[in-house]
């Protein structure tokens, strides 16, 4: 089909409360990105120890209300500061994180800390080793300082548990910073840490950077190893579920990529990893295909508009748009099969206790019952001649996907159906409703958004694309073909530097 610049009848973008531009003055150092830190360690502006020490003392300030750091290292920490600068004074080489003080989702093992996912009966475990992504960053000169909240079992789009608690947004203590790197993101936002690293299975890293303001990356799956983020006697990695980087740029999900990308020291022997450089660098080379909302999970309008208001900024500077050029891919098709095999991914979870009940569950099904919770149930069982049918599906997916990136670079939709949500803690997950344009609609509607790419294992950045009328932070959804990981972040960057970059909230100066 022909592309124009602007192929659509987009609706016009309403103005934000918040302006588009980018901020022109300097960030505090709080809130600087991971990147510039590092600089200012190694140009010797600020020694390894001072800034962990900043952090520490800004954990304590705000930490309490916010609750996003639940677990701390600060003596250990301090003497890592200390040998980092040691090795600076002395001229050793120093990694490109050297001195960046930084905490981690808590679902990732790290020796002397707790790894509990949220579940009570895992309050007292510990690693013996750290996650793969873990000694990869510390070798690149990451001071490690704290632990991150999750839900349990890194199952919601919001951030509490029995053992730690709820975390809060910092834009706004009543909502939710999403989850389930909620924790990583909120901290970000506030400027406790420097960096952070999440992961994300039903969008737990692009949903916590859109409602809290920050950049995200949902990388390739199989790009960045999943060793050390599992339940304890897991060592198989998870279908759909990925590890990657949360930071306040697009330079530091660049930087953090390279960084945590690679196979581990098995696949190692025979496989090599090299994700392409973003092949389009200037806006009048993209082709870009916009998403505003779909039958299966509608989206606010002010949400949409943040993400036309990105369409209309790309049009203005030579990109070429389409709001119609879509994979052919039924959508229906997409939701069903990836709540199937989203919920088949994490069944291991169950007792078997647990699975006879969910069997009998489903035996009492009636057969057309495609609801969320009956999809959820069939996962849950699934057989493997079941399974099989699912992922051979699910692969006819991503050859329709290839062909759709033959003709367009980039595709851009919502992260969510929301701007992020008032605490509810009611209940199960699919059984609450949030208010969508004025309505109650299933919270698990929006899954939709979480699965529409990544059930096909692409990459998808998340970046800042403005405020809502309340001032409440939204982001957009940048979806890659397969390995084009760069080309997502680069998009990320452009939008950073000439439409929106990351906004401290209010009140943490």
């Amino acid at each position: 089909m022909a592309i124009s610049k602007t192929e659509a009848a987009l609706p016009p973008a309403s103005p934000s409360t918040h302006s588009s531009a980018p901020a022109s003055p300097r960030l505090a150092l709080p809130f600087q990105s991971a990147t510039e830190l590092a600089a200012a360690v190694r140009g010797k502006r600020i020694g390894a120890r001072e800034l962990l020490e900043l952090y520490i003392k800004r954990v304590e300030s705000y930490n309490g209300a916010i609750n996003a750091i639940i677990v701390t290292d600060f003596e250990g920490a301090r003497a890592r500061a200390d040998a980092l600068d040691a090795a600076l004074r002395a001229g050793a080489a120093v990694g490109p994180l050297h001195g960046v003080p930084m905490t981690i989702k808590e679902s990732f093992d790290v020796v002397g800390m707790p790894t509990t996912w949220g579940i009570p009966e895992l309050a007292q475990h510990r690693a013996d080793s750290n996650a793969l992504v873990v000694d990869r960053l510390l070798a690149a000169g990451a001071n490690l300082f704290g632990k991150t909240n999750v839900p349990i079992y890194l199952g919601d789009w919001q951030t509490f548990n029995a053992i730690y608690g709820v975390t809060s947004n910092p834009w706004d203590l009543k909502r939710s910073p999403g989850g389930s790197s909620g924790g990583a993101a909120a901290a970000l936002a506030a400027g406790l840490t420097g960096i952070e690293t999440g992961s994300d299975i039903g969008a737990s890293i692009r949903n916590p950077a859109h409602y809290c303001g920050v950049f995200g990356h949902k990388p390739t799956w199989g790009v960045c190893p999943q060793r050390g983020h599992a339940l304890p006697g897991i060592v198989a990695d998870a279908d759909i579920n990925v590890v990657g980087p949360l930071a306040r740029s697009a330079e530091d999900l660049d930087l953090a990529l390279s960084i945590m990308a690679g196979p581990d020291e098995i696949d190692a022997r025979g496989l090599r990893l090299e994700l392409p450089a973003a092949a389009k660098t200037s806006f009048s080379e993209l082709k870009v295909a916009v998403m505003l909302d779909d039958s299966n999970a509608e989206v606010d309008l002010e949400v949409q508009e943040r993400i036309q208001a990105v369409a209309e900024f790309l049009a203005r500077r030579g990109a070429t748009l389409s709001d119609r050029a879509r994979p052919q891919i039924d959508t229906n098709e997409i939701a069903r099969n990836y709540i199937l095999l989203l919920r088949a991914a994490t069944a291991g979870r169950q007792t078997a206790a647990m699975f006879e009940q969910n069997a009998r569950i489903v035996r009492e099904l009636r057969p057309d019952d495609d609801s969320y919770f009956a999809r959820m149930m069939r996962g849950f069982v699934v057989s493997h001649r079941d399974w099989l049918q699912l992922n051979n599906e699910r692969h006819k997916m991503r050859l329709r996907w290839a062909q759709f990136f033959r003709d367009y670079d980039l595709l851009l939709c919502p992260a969510a159906a929301t701007a992020a949500l008032p605490h509810d803690h009611v209940g199960e997950r699919y059984q609450r409703t949030i208010p969508v344009n004025g309505k109650r609609v299933p919270t698990t509607d929006q899954l939709f958004w979480a699965g529409f790419s990544c059930v096909a294992y692409l990459p998808a950045s998340v970046a800042p694309a403005g405020f809502t009328r309340s001032g409440l932070p939204v982001g957009v959804q940048i979806v890659g073909a397969q390995y084009q990981d760069r080309q997502c972040i680069q998009l990320a960057r452009m939008l950073e530097a000439e439409f929106q970059p990351f906004v401290p909230p209010r009140g943490y100066d």
